[in-house]
């Protein structure tokens, strides 16, 4: 039985959304003065990102060593975090809301192959993290995920199917264990 000729793979000719010159352009940036930028140094990030077509809001704060595929790929929402190592496979949209807290080694996932067919077809999927979310260390979200509005994804947990709005979620596949509580302080 045959299950892949990878020899007969192709990726479609405006899967990528920029050219092969702009894509190594923004990988030799991202490997040097991206990756090369002191901890502090958001703004030159932000400034590198939207260079590429990003959407990145006010005061969001993106690591020096996180991993972006296709920035004119990622849309993030004012005040999020993206932590240390955390890769955004983004083949397709990753859209991060507001005030959302992505913690450290976290892994988007837009991309994936149709192992069903012998040519091993790419695909991409949007993923997308609703406003004021927290996903702690470690957590993988597969392609055409959606994580409700303010839900928490516990550590080392593995999103295959979306979330809704408010919940606490753990395990690999993620499953809701309880609804997420808030307090009703106020903020100054």
């Amino acid at each position: 039985m045959e299950y892949q000729h990878l020899n007969r793979f192709t990726v479609p000719e405006s899967f990528r959304g920029r050219s092969k010159l702009t894509i190594q352009l923004w990988w030799i940036i991202q490997g040097t003065l991206f990756a090369w930028s002191p901890q502090v140094l958001y703004g030159w990030r932000r400034f590198l990102l939207r260079l590429f077509g990003a959407k990145i809001g006010s005061k969001v704060l993106v690591r020096s060593t996180v991993k972006i595929t296709y920035p004119w790929n990622l849309e993030i929402g004012d005040y999020s975090w993206v932590g240390d190592d955390c890769t955004l496979y983004n083949l397709g949209k990753i859209s991060i809301g507001r005030h959302v807290a992505i913690a450290h080694k976290v892994y988007l996932n837009t991309g994936g192959h149709d192992y069903q067919n012998l040519t091993f077809d790419i695909f991409a999927e949007s993923v997308r993290i609703e406003d004021q979310c927290w996903l702690t260390n470690d957590v993988y979200v597969a392609p055409g995920v959606t994580i409700g509005k303010g839900t928490v994804v516990g550590a080392r947990s593995s999103v295959f199917k979306s979330i809704p709005e408010g919940k606490v979620c753990v395990g690999s596949p993620a499953r809701i264990i309880k609804d997420r509580l808030h307090s009703h302080a106020v903020l100054l």
